[in-house]
């Protein structure tokens, strides 16, 4: 059969898009922020067409802050490099070579460096606010009327409206509640909500109800800005990976009753990871298979015992290995098994007086 040959009369130049895009990172991504990533491209095939934020907005009929928000997204997912100068304007897009996506416990929000994000996140929350558990206000449900006040407000429709775009479909009632608690009851700013949302649709999450136990964790830790947000959510994703890495967990993602369980130990009971992926190793030795609920026994055990260390749990370890030496009995008085010949109450004879009696028979017969 001849080759046949693929070839066009058209004229019109072509833009190439990697394969890699398509396959990893388009499904996930909001349809604007496709849009105009593919525009970018474009563009960057016709360097003397004019380009500016105003420009793509009005071609998109967005507003300034939808064009930034999209490029801010393809730059957390290492698309995009934006380069700005000293008065802060934007004056470079870069593009940076499409690399295999993350996986899930590799996040793309982690900051460049996790020693990096570990010493900043401390600056940003210092120890003493990290170990208070401060009283969370209670969900709060809104009225119609409520809600009508509140969509009153230029920067909270605005946030209504993106939520919409990100979750894909029209706020529930319950959606618009849950918003509007985080936003008035836990006193998250606009864009922290947005970041929220954005952060957890990234995931795979769109339930409502799980961007709210993300958003009581983050209150609960006094994460109030978007930057302590990002910082926090990188410790996280490395927490899960090690946690994962210990356990020998390969070929899925941790489900959302696991991370809920590594949250708890991070979070409720403050240990860090090196404890954590201890009391992970040593399930794998005790069971051999990655139990969340027996991991959680040691820890819980650990806590109640004030571990915080691991010279801590070594200290402990010593004094159970103490404990279990004065509890062993000392063998030397301990009887010997029995067998199958004196596995019955054994009688003592007094041979002297059985040898008198056998005589004193044989002399009277």
């Amino acid at each position: 059969m001849a080759n046949i040959t693929l070839h066009s009369d058209s004229q019109t130049s072509a833009t190439s898009v990697s394969n890699i895009f398509i396959d990893e990172y388009m499904s996930d991504a909001n349809g604007e922020f496709v849009k105009i990533y593919l525009y970018l491209l474009r563009q960057l095939n016709a360097p003397d067409a004019a380009f500016s934020i105003s420009a793509m907005a009005d071609k998109f009929e967005h507003t300034e802050k939808d064009i930034k928000r999209a490029l801010s997204y393809w730059e957390r997912m290492h698309l995009l490099r934006l380069e700005y100068d000293s008065s802060e304007n934007l004056t470079g897009v870069c593009f940076l070579d499409t690399k295999r996506r993350p996986s899930e416990n590799e996040d793309p929000v982690t900051v460049s460096t996790q020693e990096t994000a570990s010493s900043e996140y401390s600056a940003a929350v210092s120890p003493e606010e990290s170990s208070l558990k401060p009283s969370v206000p209670e969900p709060k449900n809104y009225s119609a009327e409520d809600i009508s006040m509140f969509r009153k407000q230029e920067s909270v429709a605005e946030l209504l409206f993106i939520a919409e775009r990100y979750l894909g479909r029209i706020l529930t009632p319950t959606d618009m509640n849950s918003i509007l608690y985080w936003y008035d009851g836990l006193g998250f700013s606009t864009d922290l909500i947005e970041y929220l949302v954005e952060y957890c649709v990234s995931k795979g999450h769109t339930s409502i109800r799980y961007i709210e136990k993300v958003a009581l964790a983050w209150a609960d830790n006094h994460i109030t800005t978007v930057e302590q947000a990002k910082l926090t959510a990188g410790l996280h994703s490395q927490l899960y990976f090690s946690v994962m890495k210990a356990l020998g967990i390969n070929g899925r993602s941790l489900v959302p009753a696991e991370t809920a369980y590594i949250d708890k130990w991070r979070s409720d009971y403050g240990f860090s990871s090196e404890v954590i992926t201890t009391a992970c190793e040593r399930t794998i030795q005790a069971i051999h298979q990655p139990k969340f609920e027996y991991i959680d026994s040691i820890l819980t055990s650990w806590k109640k015992n004030h571990v915080s260390t691991l010279e801590d749990i070594a200290r402990l370890d010593e004094a159970h290995q103490k404990k279990k030496k004065t509890a062993v009995p000392n063998t030397a008085q301990t009887s010997q098994p029995k067998n199958r010949f004196n596995n019955f109450e054994q009688r003592s004879y007094d041979y002297d007086q059985l040898e008198k009696m056998l005589l004193t028979t044989s002399a009277q017969h």
